[in-house]
């Protein structure tokens, strides 16, 4: 059984419609990623999906008590307020001590613990929502773009951890991400939105679609790999790489072994 589903789901906001004849499932331990143009409706079937907008028509079906996590794209916080990371997690339910040190821990960020919330860099600030998230405990984590303000180097990084996120606790995943060259390898569902669902599958097999090809281009062979990342390194929250815990002025002196990061540009 599905964790959520959504049948003939079509969206109308100010006589423009947003989604139309939307049908997608998401199952246990899936991850998917949607993809697609400015202006598909992604983040509108996010908010579809989470509950915050009742569609025009159609249906949506959740488990029983389904706990969902949610990741919002990013988090405005005033730059007064006197906020602390771990009174921002706080906020969420009333999570307890030890939640926050374990969500904090799970995603590398234990020691941000005490740091004002306006004082952490973006990839930090990235890591700190994603931990909010797992403070529900969640069954489905819905993560908006959750790269938004990560180095290019930690990137690979950050969608490796919710892979690995999704092996540990079990979750499915439903992402938005403009990145499908990272994903390719931890993704095991793509659906490329504009509007209605363009094409769906596999990765590999997305990218050959013609509708894929329509809205993002035809990539060369040569210029498109799977994401791998050889561990005989690690980043930063800020992206650099740290090799055997070097600092970044002594790995700069390391030969240049460091990775297999092959990507592409989209059309």
């Amino acid at each position: 059984m599905a964790l959520i589903a959504l049948e003939n789901i079509e969206l109308t906001l100010a006589e423009r419609q947003i989604l139309k004849n939307i049908n997608l499932q998401v199952h246990e331990k899936e991850i998917i990623t949607l993809i697609g143009p400015n202006g598909a409706g992604k983040t509108s079937l996010v908010k579809v999906v989470l509950g915050l907008i009742k569609p025009t028509r159609g249906k949506v079906v959740r488990q029983q008590k389904l706990s969902i996590g949610y990741m919002p794209q990013q988090v405005v916080v005033e730059p007064t307020l006197p906020l602390t990371v771990e009174r921002f997690l706080k906020l969420v339910r009333r999570a307890s001590n030890k939640d926050i040190q374990n969500a904090l821990a799970r995603v590398g960020v234990t020691h941000l613990q005490r740091s004002p919330v306006q004082n952490i860099s973006g990839g930090e600030m990235q890591r700190v929502l994603l931990a909010r998230a797992l403070l529900n405990k969640p069954q489905l984590l819905v993560l908006d773009e959750p790269v938004q303000g990560v180095d290019v180097g930690g990137q690979g990084e950050m969608y490796q951890m919710i892979s690995s996120l999704r092996d540990e606790l079990g979750c499915a995943v439903f992402m938005i991400s403009h990145d499908l060259h990272l994903v390719m390898a931890s993704t095991d569902t793509v659906i490329c939105l504009n509007q209605h669902v363009c094409c769906s599958g596999h990765p590999e097999h997305v990218t050959q679609d013609p509708a894929y090809l329509e809205i993002f281009g035809q990539y060369q062979p040569q210029h498109v790999a799977v994401y791998t990342h050889h561990h005989d390194h690690h980043h930063d929250l800020h992206g650099d790489i740290v090799q055997g815990g070097a600092s970044k002025e002594d790995s700069a002196q390391e030969p240049q072994n460091q990775h297999n990061h092959e990507g592409c540009n989209h059309g």
